[in-house]
């Protein structure tokens, strides 16, 4: 069964194949009909049966609320009264301004999980070009769920043209992200003010990429880096254990059959190594469906991997 409910797309065909497509600067209105985000969340008390076989007095649980689709009455989740419900025509309507007037481009937004989770992915227009050849680009991806995985989530995010791997841009001490629990309101504004201070950290992340560029590694010390990253949790108290079948996965990937593994940028360095372990967590790591491995990617299992992977190859150019 595929995650992706809905998802429409400019551009180039998504990750999965799937998808409505779009021509290049449609209406945010557009967006949210072809993305299969026109519906709300809508909210009721939990009410619960007392008697056998569903039969008897129905009481009511005012602590908890059920969240459910407008358009189908699906449920999506139960949570707490408290909880802070962010629409998914609020995602959308973040980057309005974003496009009319600061240059940004939504590339493909979803739903994701039959409605739980649903995000939107933006082209910044910042780029830059890695030993001529290789081009790297920014994008602001806007992501919430309404199940309890994940807070509303606006995070920096770069990629790699040449194979499409998607990096978070890992800066300052908000690593390019930020992230509003459901417990509080979502204010896009108040977003959109925190999220100025971090893209001129772009121009921070082109020179740390340029430097991993620079930055040779020989075959001992990418070895001993992967073993650092590669690794899942032991029996209690054990030490990390590593996966050598991603080892050789990722190695095979460094060592030549990744996609750009033989570009000037990254044949036996630093940045070469990063996107060995990007490009496998993205493409090839082991995963129910194309649509788990990718959600994992950005917001689970797969996006720790990364930046493991990131703060590993920065001690290399420290």
């Amino acid at each position: 069964m595929h995650l992706v409910e809905t998802i429409a797309y400019a551009g180039d065909r998504p990750w999965h194949g799937l998808g409505n497509k779009l021509a290049p600067q449609q209406p945010i209105d557009v967006w949210r009909k072809q993305a299969g985000m026109d519906w709300e969340i809508e909210e009721s008390e939990v009410r619960y049966v007392v008697g056998k076989n569903g039969i008897g007095a129905i009481n009511a649980f005012p602590e908890q609320k059920v969240l459910y689709r407008s358009d189908t009455h699906a449920p999506l989740s139960v949570v707490s009264k408290r909880y802070q419900v962010v629409q998914p025509g609020e995602i959308l309507d973040f980057y309005r301004d974003l496009t009319d007037i600061g240059g940004f481009e939504l590339e493909t937004a979803g739903v994701l999980r039959e409605g739980r989770k649903f995000w939107a992915l933006a082209r910044t227009g910042q780029s830059a070009v890695l030993k001529r050849k290789d081009r790297v680009e920014g994008y602001l991806l806007l992501a919430t769920a309404c199940d309890g995985t994940l807070a509303t989530t606006a995070q920096f995010t770069s990629v790699r043209v040449v194979c499409n791997n998607t990096l978070a841009i890992a800066l300052g001490s908000n690593m390019g992200a930020v992230k509003v629990p459901h417990r509080s309101q979502f204010d896009p504004d108040m977003v959109k003010r925190q999220l100025g201070i971090t893209v001129s950290s772009w121009d921070a992340f082109v020179v740390r990429m340029k430097a991993l560029c620079d930055r040779p590694v020989d075959p001992g010390s990418a070895e001993g880096l992967l073993r650092r990253v590669l690794t899942y949790a032991g029996p209690e108290g054990k030490h990390p254990i590593v996966n050598e079948q991603a080892l050789a996965s990722v190695r095979s990937l460094y060592e030549g059959g990744g996609r750009g593994a033989l570009m000037a940028s990254s044949r036996g360095t630093a940045w070469g190594l990063l996107n060995s372990v990007t490009e496998y967590v993205d493409y090839h790591r082991r995963a129910r469906s194309g649509d788990h491995r990718r959600d994992a990617a950005w917001f689970g299992q797969g996006a720790q991997i990364k930046q493991r992977a990131w703060d590993e190859v920065m001690k290399l150019v420290a």
